[in-house]
């Protein structure tokens, strides 16, 4: 009987293990997907939806499409920002905690609290960003959520500025663990000082011996002389291992304070042209040419111009390609909220035409519900999307940063379950907007086991384990997503691309 090859066994497993981590991230992303569709229905119904309704003649259905959209992508990326840099202040103090021992090694209780801190922050902030934006519209119309995305947006690169001041004053405070650990390095080098100094002291009296014609070896015994072998060898270990975790300590501090520096640059500017996009076209609508051709003129002239100084940039960041892709989604959601009043308008005529006339009214009612219906199913579906990439970033460099590939799609997975059922027990004490913010928060935290899945796929040393990963991510996202192949067909490529993305 002929022995397996090693190296078959090996792809064999890679590929089991593989299809089983991708299958995990592919049914919590799947789980997601009725919840989000039920607080959709919700949002959708008459009483959510009479305010916008009502503002479609105030800003005009390009204004509505962008003022939603911008709205949608500000809150979706200010919740996992705010996330993040929790979770990255949550790690920085469990690191500079740990840096008083004399070794440092990244457990798991660094990557657990980092990860329930970040899932925590992500739900809690988008579930407060749903309800603040819910209780704008409700008592300040759309006019209002102009005014306060408008001021948000200019006030975000000054508070990130002072933000970044602050988290340096926060690092210096934790300066004490490098001071213990100075003097217990400084304990170890007194040590080994103290320890040749009695080695010459006992070389002298060798030589002393040996002049006087006695014995090499009489002065010290071998016992003692093998006991400083020992203390020699122990203090030379520990000086090796303090240096080492020194230096890996240093290491993910750095990884840590990039990490938040990158995206405190990215919440300030990202954006910047989505709600530059959403104050012009409000602003043709708000006074009164909403629906003109020149709104339009204008939304794509902005857009091509914005999008065109942004890529040719020679100092490239992540922020502007996010930016970008921000940018084209709102005025996807322009165009599709555009047309959905336009149809509307083209069936009244059809009626009209078969001998079923309807009132100016009438037709304008219809307009505007169409119009409004469009703008928030694809604002809510590209903040999803917007979370679940997001998320997918931070898995996919968690992955790639040695956290364990097994560690994040498992944790985020189960932490996604926990959030989503705590989300259900809180949901009556919730508003509709609040419930939607929690929902997209969860849908955050699965992303980050999607994007490790996504990730650990890249990752595979061969096809076999690439294409398994893949597969049992989409087998398990559509089992459990009630095989909505088209959603689960745009989420997860995009899951992907934002997974291979490195924003550092």
């Amino acid at each position: 009987m002929e022995n397996k090859n090693p190296a078959d066994v090996n792809r064999l497993k890679e590929a089991v293990l593989g299809f089983a981590l991708g299958a995990l991230g592919g049914c919590i992303l799947g789980v997601t997907e009725d919840p989000v569709d039920r607080i959709l229905l919700v949002m959708t119904a008459e009483g959510p939806l009479t305010p916008v309704m009502q503002e479609v003649q105030t800003v005009g259905p390009l204004g509505l499409g962008t003022l939603l959209g911008a709205t949608a992508l500000t809150t979706a990326t200010t919740s996992v920002i705010a996330g993040v840099i929790l979770a990255a202040a949550v790690a920085s103090v469990f690191v500079a905690l740990k840096n008083c021992g004399a070794s440092f090694t990244p457990s798991a209780g660094l990557w657990v609290s980092a990860g329930v801190a970040g899932a925590f922050g992500t739900t809690l902030s988008g579930a407060t960003f749903g309800a603040t934006v819910e209780w704008i519209v409700n008592r300040y119309s759309m006019v209002g959520l102009f005014w306060t995305l408008s001021l948000f947006t200019v006030l975000k690169p000054p508070l990130s500025f002072l933000f970044k001041i602050l988290w340096s004053r926060g690092e210096a405070c934790c300066s004490l663990g490098s001071e213990v650990s100075s003097r217990e390095r400084e304990q170890i080098e007194m040590a080994q000082w103290q320890q040749r100094q009695r080695l010459a002291m006992q070389m002298e009296q060798r030589i002393l011996t040996l002049e006087k014609g006695g014995s090499p070896n009489g002065a010290v015994s071998r016992e003692t002389r093998a006991y400083e072998q020992r203390e020699r060898e122990e203090l030379e270990r520990r000086r090796t291992d303090k240096e080492e975790a020194e230096m890996q300590q240093r290491t993910i501090q750095d990884w840590i304070n990039t990490v938040v520096i990158k995206h405190v640059d990215f919440l300030a500017f990202s954006g910047i042209p989505m709600t530059v996009v959403a104050i012009v076209t409000s602003g043709f609508g708000m006074s009164g040419y909403g629906d003109h051709q020149a709104a339009l003129i204008a939304l794509l002239a902005l857009v091509a111009i914005i999008t065109y100084f942004l890529l040719s940039s020679n100092n490239f960041k992540f922020w502007m390609l996010v930016g970008c892709m921000g940018m084209l989604a709102t005025f996807v959601i322009a165009m599709l909220t555009l047309h959905a009043g336009q149809t509307a308008l083209m069936d009244a005529k059809k009626m009209r035409a078969a001998g079923r006339s309807q009132s100016r009214e009438d037709i304008g009612s219809r307009m505007n519900l169409q119009s409004s219906l469009e703008a928030l199913n694809a604002a809510f579906f590209v903040a999803k999307l917007c979370q679940l990439g997001l998320g997918a970033t931070v898995g996919g460099a968690l992955v790639r940063r040695g956290a364990g590939e097994a560690k994040v799609i498992a944790g985020a997975a189960a932490l996604a379950g926990s959030l989503l059922a705590g989300q259900v027990v809180l949901a009556p004490a919730l508003s509709e907007g609040g419930n939607a913010g929690a929902l997209l928060g969860v849908v955050a935290t699965a992303g980050v086991s999607v994007g490790g899945a996504a990730a650990a796929a890249g990752g595979s040393s061969s096809w076999w384990g690439t294409l398994a990963t893949m597969g049992g991510l989409v087998l398990g996202a559509l089992a459990l997503g009630q095989w909505h192949a088209v959603n689960i067909g745009l989420q997860v490529p995009a899951a992907f691309v934002f997974a291979m993305i490195n924003p550092f």
